[in-house]
């Protein structure tokens, strides 16, 4: 398991030198807490899964999807019902979406992170 691990981080870090136009488009939004003054990061290992941008804190995936996806939405189905079982919510947007209404998908981003439940503040944190 430790080899596929390795693999994988190895393939994000290739996935992140060969981006997308889209995926580059996206990124320069999200990067360094632009939406919602919450930090992703990008192709993010997740189990077996690499994904595209990764909120951690609230638990929320974005996931871009270019046309190979329209014949694999079995395999994109499985994907979700992985990372939906590990506690994240998944939000798919196509690469055109991206590149035609960049301002559109940010602001569903940004309602999905609102959806999401809160985090608790940390204990012990200053009183008042």
């Amino acid at each position: 398991m430790a080899w596929k691990n390795r693999q994988n981080t190895l393939l994000a870090r290739d996935l992140r030198d060969t981006a997308t136009n889209a995926e580059r488009l996206l990124w320069q939004r999200l990067r360094a807490k632009q939406v919602a003054n919450t930090r992703f990061n990008r192709q993010v290992c997740i189990g077996p899964y690499i994904c595209d941008f990764v909120a951690r804190t609230p638990k929320l995936i974005v996931e871009l999807d270019g046309g190979q996806h329209a014949i694999a939405t079995e395999e994109d189905e499985r994907r979700t019902r992985f990372l939906e079982s590990e506690g994240y919510h998944v939000v798919r947007f196509w690469n055109h979406d991206v590149m035609g209404n960049l301002d559109g998908v940010l602001e569903m981003i940004e309602m999905a992170l609102r959806a999401l439940p809160q985090p608790l503040p940390p204990a012990g944190g200053e009183l008042g």
